[in-house]
């Protein structure tokens, strides 16, 4: 399970320095220049609870998993954004647009946490056949 959390939170960090590096693009600064932020290390690894969610619901419909995983992310995102809020006393980030909720989770990033989501569930399919193979190979 650590391993995995250690796997998540790097393939978030990941993520989001590519996302922000091509935001920055479509902006006009040729630089690419990506951030994120160390905490945002600890809330990508958690998704390893939501590996559980994921077999529940896998054989389910992929529009219906994806609002599940639209709404998990949604919930996640808001409540650890509080949480930091809470004791930081500033916002780890800040959404401005106007259809933002808080400054903490905006309704303008469903499509990117719908799919975000989607891919997480291959993400998981492809670590479990990891783990089967790899166990497979040492017990020869």
């Amino acid at each position: 399970m650590l391993k995995r959390y250690l796997f998540y939170g790097l393939m978030g960090w990941s993520l989001e320095i590519i996302w922000t590096g091509l935001d920055s693009f479509v902006h006009g600064d040729f630089r690419l220049m990506g951030f994120t932020n160390l905490w945002m290390f600890f809330i990508y690894g958690s998704a390893v609870i939501l590996e559980p969610l994921h077999d529940l619901i896998s054989e389910w419909r992929w529009p219906l998993r994806g609002l599940v995983w639209l709404t998990a992310i949604w919930g996640i995102e808001y409540t650890s954004g509080l949480f930091l809020l809470k004791i930081l006393g500033v916002y780890p980030w800040r959404y401005t647009d106007p259809l933002a909720i808080n400054g903490l989770i905006t309704l303008s990033f469903a499509p990117v946490w719908f799919a975000g989501g989607l891919l997480f569930e291959r993400v998981h399919r492809k670590l479990d056949a990891f783990v089967v193979l790899t166990n497979r190979y040492t017990e020869r």
